[in-house]
Parts: structure tokens; C-alpha cells; sequence
């Protein structure tokens, strides 16, 4: 039998500690998961990928079988398959998260059928924590040590 191998993939500009939740829960579902930082053209960035990338290794440094990775230029099929991930892992906060993802999802599946999506619902506690709300809070001062993971603040400081 293969190893399950999953990808869950985002800005993470910043991560969150919604994010490292799904991350958590993830990795206990499959044998290997990577962790992509990708760039969004239609985003502007708020962190250099290259701190997003320091921060997010240290969250998930407890994770034995999670690795980060990074992608510029590259759809998210074409890094599944050359990371020989078959599911995509999605994370919903609500029904509007749901039919952005299921716009992706219906092109990722035209480009390989090979691989499946799965979508992880918000524990409530995250509901309503966004990578762009905390970008707001921090654009007026606002502490947002409790939303973010601490290798994150330490990002953020640099």
C-alpha cells in the first residue's frame, strides 16, 4: 500500500492559529503532508515568502511528518503531482469558503483526476480569524498575539 501523501496549501500572509489547527488535524490523516506557501498575484503580499516559509517551520516543527514547501509560479496540481500528493486538503470557514474552494476544485480536477479534494471545517474558536483581519489589526497597532502562532510574531518583528 502507497503512503497517503496530502497538500494543503495558502498565502499564510500570516499564518494563523486557524491555520495551524487544520494543519494539526491534517497531518494526523495522512502519512505525509506538505504545507505550501504559494504566491497569490491577485493578494498583495504583507511578509517576504521567505519569512512566511522560517515562521510556518517553526509551528509545525512538531509535526514529524509535515513539511513546508514553496511555489512562485506553479499551479497547485502540478506541485501535488511532483510531491506525488493525491489529496489536496482545503480548510472552510463558512458557506462563502465553501464555493470559492469548489470553483478550484472543479479546474484541479480537470487538470488530474488523480486527485482528490478534502475540505476540514473551522473548529469555532477560528470562525472568523482571517490572515486579513490580522493584517487590519496590525495595520492599527493592535496586538494579535492570540491569533497567530509565536514563530509568526517573530516574523512579523524582523
Amino acid at each position: 500500500m502507497s503512503d497517503k501523501i496530502g497538500l494543503f496549501t495558502g498565502s499564510f500572509d500570516p499564518m494563523t492559529n486557524g491555520h495551524l489547527d487544520m494543519i494539526e488535524r491534517a497531518s494526523k490523516l495522512f502519512d505525509k503532508l506538505y504545507v505550501g506557501i504559494f504566491f497569490n498575484p491577485h493578494k498583495q503580499g504583507f511578509l517576504p515568502i521567505e519569512n512566511r516559509k522560517r515562521g510556518l517551520e517553526k509551528a509545525v516543527k512538531h509535526l514529524e511528518n509535515v513539511e513546508v514547501v514553496s511555489s512562485y509560479d506553479e499551479l497547485v496540481v502540478d506541485v501535488a503531482k511532483r510531491l506525488g500528493a493525491t489529496f489536496l486538503v482545503r480548510g472552510l470557514r463558512n458557506a462563502s469558503d465553501l464555493q470559492y474552494e469548489a470553483s478550484f476544485d472543479y479546474y484541479n480536477h480537470q487538470l488530474s483526476s488523480d486527485i482528490e479534494t478534502i475540505y476540514l471545517h473551522s473548529r469555532p474558536e477560528h470562525l472568523y480569524l482571517s490572515s486579513s483581519g490580522v493584517r487590519e489589526l496590525l495595520k492599527f497597532g493592535q496586538d494579535i498575539a492570540c491569533h497567530v502562532p509565536e514563530s509568526i510574531l517573530e516574523e512579523i518583528k524582523k
